[in-house]
């Protein structure tokens, strides 16, 4: 069956209507993880005890799996059998008559599930060549926990991440930490923690919040965040942009071509004199002529001063 994106699966975990069997994929164990414990938030936190099993798949047995998942739940709909490093029970360490019936047992198991629960195999690297792995990956419903499809993808993802962790964001604050991030999973978590840390205590995290603590990624940089700043008369946040993408890497030669854009769209007037202003601190930071930051920050400035002069 196709794969699942986190966001479909987040769906089918809203509704309830679960499958029987799923398989997390992904190089990002941290997300994995937090999946996977999404499964186990389905259940009322005073039952998980009784209905939520976390195995290890180098401590388990294929018999301590059949149990758990065999066991009725007690006063919820499903019983939830999370399996982590999953891998380990799939593959075998040695190849041995015992371990062949094993496997045998768990194919038998992922070709037939007991209808009550669901089980979650959290797996790292896998041989999908081998049988037990070809026939598990056809029968269960499969997440790609890594994959971040759009920007109303990336913004569900805030969503859930702030309600798990009672994070106050607004929608504007959503949208700004999914602008200044992308759609890179590993970015957006690291921002999603800075703003929270950076906003403790807060009942409510602005967009202005998540501008002031999480540095814009390559998607931001390619928007134009400084030049639209320019454009806007804003010298104190075409600044912060700038200091935002020196801070996360980006060439100052690079950042060059955003402020040439914002110098060709100031009124006609100021167009000459503003050009002139990035040819100089163009051939400036190719001749070595000052510290960078110093000469883009000086740009940049009298940028918005033309701007100011319309």
């Amino acid at each position: 069956m196709p794969p699942l994106s986190p966001a479909a699966l987040r769906a089918q975990l809203a509704s309830g209507d679960t499958a029987s069997l799923y398989v997390l994929l992904g190089d990002d164990d941290a997300e994995k993880s937090s999946v996977a414990a999404e499964f186990a938030d389905t259940v009322d936190e005073g039952l998980r005890a009784f209905n939520v099993d976390r195995l290890y798949g180098g401590e388990t047995k294929v018999e301590d799996l059949l149990g758990a998942a065999e066991t009725l739940p007690m006063m919820a709909p499903r019983r939830i059998v999370l399996i982590l490093e999953a891998e380990k029970l799939l593959i075998p360490k040695r190849e041995s008559k015992a371990a062949d019936e094993e496997l045998e047992r768990l194919e038998h198991f992922v070709e037939d599930p007991p209808p009550h629960a669901t089980v979650v195999f959290v797996c790292g690297n896998i041989d999908k060549r081998r049988r037990l792995v070809k026939l598990l990956l056809k029968e269960a419903q499969v997440v790609d926990t890594g994959t971040i499809a759009d920007a109303a993808d990336a913004e569900q993802w805030v969503k859930v991440r702030a309600a798990r962790d009672k994070v106050g964001l607004d929608g504007g604050a959503i949208r700004a930490l999914v602008d200044r991030a992308g759609l890179d999973i590993v970015r957006l978590r690291s921002g999603f923690e800075r703003v929270a840390l950076y906003t403790l205590g807060q009942a409510t995290v602005t967009a202005d919040d998540v501008r002031q603590s999480v540095p814009a990624g390559p998607e931001a940089q390619a928007d134009f965040g400084i030049a639209k700043a320019i454009w806007r008369n804003d010298a104190a946040e075409a600044l912060r942009e700038l200091a935002r993408a020196l801070d996360a890497g980006a060439v100052p030669v690079m950042l060059m071509g955003q402020l040439r854009a914002a110098a060709e769209k100031l009124p006609p007037p100021r167009i000459q004199s503003a050009i002139e202003a990035v040819f100089r601190t163009d051939l400036a930071l190719k001749s070595s002529g000052g510290d960078p930051r110093i000469l883009l920050e000086r740009l940049t400035v009298e940028l918005c001063a033309a701007q100011s002069r319309r």
